[in-house]
């Protein structure tokens, strides 16, 4: 019924620091931020599969599918993102769909399969960041 004062600000803390870590960060960290919740989400749902955890399961699920429609596919710039944008969209659609099932059925492999078509992109996007960071070579010398 009650939580000890330890979990309560411990909870305050997280709650503050990821709000934090929201408002300050650029548009590349946040699908960052984005790409890390979901696979923490879609993790937490295969878990709580093969804990029998129906209830957890159906949260970790819902809160993948939000990550994927509202944050990924709703960032999406679809007038100036040409066929990246439109094959992106299309990857998180699928990815819904089969998340849907994954809930319906219960199935693990559904699971699975979305994250090995998301992971790819998550591992690019923080590659992009570190890529970016690093100057080309001009051959110009120092």
């Amino acid at each position: 019924m009650f939580t000890s004062v330890n979990s309560r600000a411990a909870s305050a803390y997280k709650r503050v620091s990821a709000d934090t870590g929201v408002s300050t960060a650029d548009p590349h960290q946040l699908v960052g931020m984005l790409f890390d919740g979901l696979m923490q989400s879609l993790n937490a749902a295969r878990g709580a599969m093969e804990r029998k955890e129906i209830e957890a399961k159906g949260q970790a699920i819902g809160k993948a599918v939000r990550i994927l429609e509202e944050g990924l596919k709703g960032g999406l710039n679809m007038a100036q993102g040409g066929d990246l944008a439109k094959n992106l969209n299309g990857l998180y659609g699928y990815a819904v769909q089969r998340l849907t099932l994954a809930n319906l059925r219960n199935d693990r492999a559904l699971v699975t399969e979305v994250i090995g078509l998301v992971e790819p992109l998550a591992d690019s996007w923080k590659q992009i960041r570190g890529a970016a960071a690093v100057p080309p070579a001009t051959g110009l010398g120092a």
